[in-house]
């Protein structure tokens, strides 16, 4: 079954990770730049593993160097979402990789991604929102300059603040000086936990950075208290079920515990994560969930409701967004 055509809202994908590996070769031949190494004979990205994934997104990520390189870059990946029936997205944006956490370089950046943004809003009618984050493994030093560049810019565009990387460099409570910055600018809160740092980072995520949604969150299946802990007080966790098992959390799509932590109670929303490195699309995702799991229009409908209400732009950009939700055709 195809679901192409159904409205869908995505809390969950990184900017550079949504890039086409075309579109990254040819900016890499535009550079005279040689990062042949990180594609398949077939043209899409190689990895083996997590820690790998993230030497070859960086590595992608290179080609990248001008706000023109990322104005470029956000049409194509919002053309790509709206193609799959993405009406609302936020995306997450790195000052590390946007003028090097220099505010007056970020304002550059980010004026070249609201650009484009409006430009396919016009076109397609895709709503994108900024989501910043700060890189884990770069540490918490570089979180606050990420933090610093997040608060001067925040705004009714510029939503919330996040962090991501590898799960297993720090604790959550490390990054809480960035986390309380972005806070008193008035922006929203996520954080990557339950990926690879097992149910207590999701606790730690929760207790030190006050964050109300969890990237991820996955791993919470493995402690039935925090699963209980999660439905009563309503944290959204931000599901990319495809990524999970494009990098071995879990075997297979009907292992994987999202249906398990929805019939728990939990509040799940569905996302891609970085789409092109794990050869998955936001349609295609909701194809293997209603083969594992026999879901339907209706249940993906209800998910990207529960998208929209953990949004976090603005009540009257969610009324929207909720109305064509609710009559797609309309």
């Amino acid at each position: 079954m195809s679901f192409k055509r159904l409205p869908k809202v995505e809390l969950h994908v990184h900017i550079e990770g949504a890039a086409p590996p075309a579109f990254i070769r040819g900016l890499a031949r535009e550079k005279n730049m040689d990062i042949s190494g990180i594609f398949r004979p077939d043209g899409g990205y190689e990895f083996r593993d997590f820690w790998q994934f993230l030497d070859v997104y960086e590595a992608a990520t290179s080609t990248l160097q001008t706000p023109e390189d990322y104005r470029r870059l956000t049409l194509a990946v919002l053309e790509e979402s709206a193609a799959q029936g993405v009406i609302y997205t936020e995306m997450f944006l790195s000052p590390d990789f946007c003028g090097g956490r220099d505010v007056a370089a970020w304002r550059e950046y980010l004026h070249a991604i609201r650009e484009a943004a409006e430009q396919a809003e016009q076109s397609h009618g895709i709503v994108l929102r900024g989501v910043v984050t700060a890189i884990r493994h770069f540490g918490p030093d570089r979180a606050r300059e990420a933090a610093l560049c997040a608060a001067e810019t925040a705004g009714d565009w510029l939503v919330g603040f996040g962090l991501a990387g590898d799960e297993k460099r720090g604790r959550p409570g490390d990054f809480a000086y960035a986390f309380d910055m972005a806070r008193e600018a008035g922006l929203r809160l996520t954080a990557h936990a339950g990926e690879w740092g097992g149910p207590q980072s999701v606790r730690e995520a929760l207790r030190d950075l006050r964050v109300e949604r969890i990237g991820h969150g996955v791993r919470a299946i493995e402690d039935p208290a925090l699963v209980d802990e999660l439905a009563a007080t309503g944290v959204v966790l931000e599901v990319c079920p495809g990524s999970n098992v494009a990098l071995g959390v879990f075997p297979r799509w009907a292992a994987h515990p999202v249906a398990r932590l929805r019939e728990r109670g939990v509040k799940v929303t569905l996302s891609t994560d970085d789409p092109p490195f794990f050869h998955t699309t936001l349609s295609a995702e909701y194809e293997r969930l209603a083969d594992a799991f026999g879901w339907d229009e209706a249940d993906f409908t209800e998910l990207n409701t529960i998208a929209a209400q953990a949004a976090f732009c603005d009540e009257e950009t969610r009324a929207k967004i909720l109305t064509r939700l609710e009559a797609p055709d309309a």
